[in-house]
């Protein structure tokens, strides 16, 4: 028998977590997350691809970086790789030295606060970002990063003044608008996280986590046939299946224990496209 989805037991519920893969098919994990500033290298210099493989990548520019800890491009290629892998303390040990180095990168510092903020050093993060650009010079791609730590910090409205910004810059961005509505998700207002992942959505550069985050979103509210029609639509069979199932396994962790603690769901925010 199908399980009865309640949005109020689901939003009261401390265990629920967004997927947000980006520029990957199917039902990929969150933590896999695009870098603000493009290829890799500060001059444009180096311009080859990097090994497909994350392994490789990393001993490959962990080379360039051990022979020249100061040159600025072989810190980025060396704390990209590092991050692509999944050792994100070390890149962001990595990419730190290379600030110290190189004061004034704003290449280096823009992918130094992307790794802090990996780390879960979201206000060090925002910190270092907003040395990354200025004012009168604004990124939106850091706008939007910097929206995402303000979420995880609690801080949703101030948040969404830095995605409005950045939308200013990049009018309909559906990074920008995915994160948009995750912020109104934590905001529990539903009706607005699905307007904003509905626009984002509707854009032909959607990637695949702005399927998965409207799917829940509109889950989370109850109608979970529309949600499974979603995250389906369009995949070849056994991609559509297995986002069907992780889409009924986050709901169904926000039932939980009963008599556990009761909390605001937790959205792992995606950086922008």
């Amino acid at each position: 028998m199908r399980q009865r989805f309640s949005p109020a037991r689901l939003l009261a519920s401390a265990s629920l977590v967004a997927m947000v893969a980006i520029s990957l098919g199917g039902c990929t994990a969150m933590s896999k997350l695009s870098d603000v500033t493009g290829s890799i290298g500060s001059s444009g210099a180096r311009a080859e691809a990097a090994p497909a493989d994350p392994a490789r990548a990393v001993e490959v520019y962990g080379e360039r970086y051990r022979a020249n800890p100061k040159d600025p491009d072989a810190a980025l290629g060396y704390g990209q790789a590092l991050r692509a892998n999944g050792q994100r303390a070390q890149a962001a040990a990595v990419l730190e030295q290379a600030t110290i180095a190189n004061p004034g990168n704003k290449v280096l510092l823009a992918q130094y606060g992307r790794a802090l903020a990996d780390n879960g050093n979201f206000q060090q993060a925002f910190d270092v970002l907003s040395k990354a650009h200025s004012p009168d010079n604004p990124d939106w791609r850091l706008l939007s990063v910097q929206g995402t730590a303000l979420d995880q910090m609690g801080r949703h409205e101030e948040a969404r003044g830095y995605y409005t910004s950045a939308l200013k810059i990049a009018p309909g961005d559906p990074g920008v608008l995915s994160n948009l509505g995750l912020s109104y998700m934590l905001s529990k207002d539903l009706p607005k996280a699905e307007e904003a992942l509905r626009q984002a959505y509707a854009s032909p550069r959607a990637s695949s986590r702005v399927r998965q985050n409207l799917g829940l979103v509109v889950g989370l509210q109850g109608r979970f046939a529309e949600a499974e029609t979603i995250v389906k639509a369009d995949l070849p069979p056994d991609q559509a299946a297995a986002n069907v199932a992780y889409l009924k396994d986050m709901l169904s962790r926000s039932e939980g224990p009963r008599g556990a603690p009761k909390r605001m769901p937790v959205a792992s925010l995606s950086q922008s496209d």
